[in-house]
């Protein structure tokens, strides 16, 4: 049996149904903040953007850099390539990631390999013989 998944008590269905004003009061401190200070043109069309993807009018994947942009509960389904720097990440966006931002889904650093010390690298590299 799957669990539901609700957000401070309320439901799926019920998140979609609430205004933002109601919505804002249910997030964070810092989310809310950042919703009521105003959503700039380029994230409201994004957000447009998410709408018309879940809606299925969009074809093509939806590329954004936008990090700091905070998962609504209209969001939820929607596969949003993201990006991490270096390249664009695919992140499906689940009903759990309500409330938090999309960078938060999308690692901007990798595990460093290093490889063997270079000709004049170290003191010590002197010593080895090219071949």
């Amino acid at each position: 049996m799957v669990k539901e998944f609700l957000y401070r008590g309320y439901t799926q269905e019920e998140l979609e149904k609430t205004s933002y004003e109601q919505l804002f009061w249910l997030l964070n401190a810092r989310q809310r903040r950042s919703l009521t200070r105003g959503i700039t043109d380029s994230k409201r069309k994004l957000i447009d953007e998410i709408k018309g993807g879940k809606a299925g009018r969009i074809t093509n994947p939806i590329k954004t850099h936008l990090r700091d942009l905070i998962i609504l509960p209209n969001m939820v389904g929607v596969t949003v390539n993201v990006f991490s720097g270096k390249h664009f990440v695919p992140v499906t966006i689940r009903a759990e990631m309500i409330g938090h931002y999309l960078g938060e889904y999308v690692i901007t650093n990798r595990k460093v390999s290093h490889g063997a010390p270079g000709v004049g690298a170290s003191r010590s590299s002197l010593y080895v013989p090219l071949k």
